[in-house]
């Protein structure tokens, strides 16, 4: 629509060149001299400035709406991305408070810390996009769709129609100024070119008016459209810088806060790296080292020893033992890979030997007494 209203322009132009051209064949300068029809250079000059800030304001107008569509499609997508980050701290602090870890807290606490600092970005977060609606989408959005930008569109518009029927005004002029010369100037025919002229001034009279009008209302949005946007990338650009800045602090206190549990937990003994071992043997692998062997009709009794237990184990087979530190183990066989096997409080397993500590050998016959 544009290119054709540009071709429109051009061609009116080269009509009114080429009206020029006839009047000067003619021996113009007589009566009703075209150079008082339409040739008036302050005019055209009017007409390009308006043309010009018709193509400004459009293109400004353009720009202002694309800003307002991208930050529309960026709140969208971070709105989301703020409910899934929440999402996650919520999952990491529910890990940090209901952590059932027997080797530490170390995780936990990490992972409570995470939940917190989670929690702070997408705060922040959604205050970035608060603004980013607010500061910049809203004011950018009224403006597109303004009176101001409106009205002096309309104006131009307005300008252009009258230039239209001015220059077809000066048409009839110059029919007339034709009519007139070859008559010999009748009485009928100069009053009627006398009567468009007139209609042809009245004419160019209200377009100079309104072409004013609307290079003042148009330089006056030009301006507005140009401090406006450029407000509103600059308050953009600190929403941004701000945000990013907080983001930083929260991230560099929560790798601090790591760094410090990681710390702890390389500092503390590994009980699984140092308390590693095979799991524990089968009963059907050590049924060689119970019962008795026969010995000259007589049954040699395995000697069996008293064992306290030091540290507390919990059974992760059903062939382990459960120890509570205080505990007495009667330990019946020890095995070459670190596992002990025995009796305490009426039931039998496998446990780690490094968890009880000797403290009497006795014989088998006198268990049941000391249980």
């Amino acid at each position: 629509m544009e290119a054709l209203r540009k071709q429109a322009s051009k061609l009116r132009e080269q009509v009114a060149r080429q009206q020029q051209a006839v009047f000067k064949q003619f021996g113009g300068g007589g009566y009703g001299s075209p150079d008082s029809l339409f040739a008036d250079a302050a005019e055209y000059k009017q007409h390009q400035k308006i043309e010009n800030l018709y193509i400004s304001t459009r293109a400004a107008k353009h720009f202002q709406r694309d800003i307002v569509r991208g930050v529309e499609g960026y709140i969208v997508t971070g709105s989301k991305q703020v409910e899934i980050g929440n999402k996650l701290s919520e999952d990491s602090r529910k890990y940090g408070v209901g952590n059932t870890c027997t080797s530490g807290n170390t995780l936990s606490n990490a992972a409570l810390s995470y939940a917190r600092a989670r929690s702070q970005m997408e705060n922040e977060h959604g205050n970035l996009l608060k603004a980013l609606g607010t500061q910049v989408a809203e004011p950018l959005r009224a403006m597109v769709v303004g009176a101001p930008l409106e009205d002096a569109r309309h104006l131009a518009q307005r300008y252009d129609r009258m230039r239209q029927e001015a220059e077809a005004q000066a048409t009839e002029v110059s029919k007339r100024h034709i009519k007139v010369r070859e008559t010999a100037g009748t009485g009928d025919n100069i009053s009627k070119l006398e009567a468009a002229e007139a209609k042809l001034q009245e004419l160019k009279s209200n377009m100079a008016a309104t072409g004013k009008e609307a290079v003042a209302a148009m330089a006056a949005v030009e301006a507005q459209q140009q401090r406006l946007t450029l407000q509103r990338l600059i308050a953009m650009v600190e929403s941004e810088r701000n945000y990013h800045q907080k983001i930083l602090q929260i991230l560099e206190q929560l790798d601090a806060e790591m760094l410090l549990e990681r710390q702890r937990i390389e500092a503390s003994p590994n009980p699984v790296s140092e308390n590693f071992m095979p799991p524990p043997p089968s009963y059907e692998e050590a049924s060689g080292f119970f019962g008795s062997s026969a010995v000259d009709g007589a049954t040699e009794t395995v000697e069996y020893f008293l064992a306290e237990v030091i540290n507390s184990y919990q059974a992760e087979t059903d062939v382990e033992l459960n120890l509570s530190v205080g505990d007495y183990v009667v330990v019946r066989m020890v095995s070459d890979n670190g596992w002990a096997e025995g009796e305490c409080k009426g039931k039998a397993g496998w446990f780690p030997c490094a968890y009880i500590e000797k403290r009497e050998r006795v014989l088998a016959s006198k268990i049941a007494s000391m249980l």
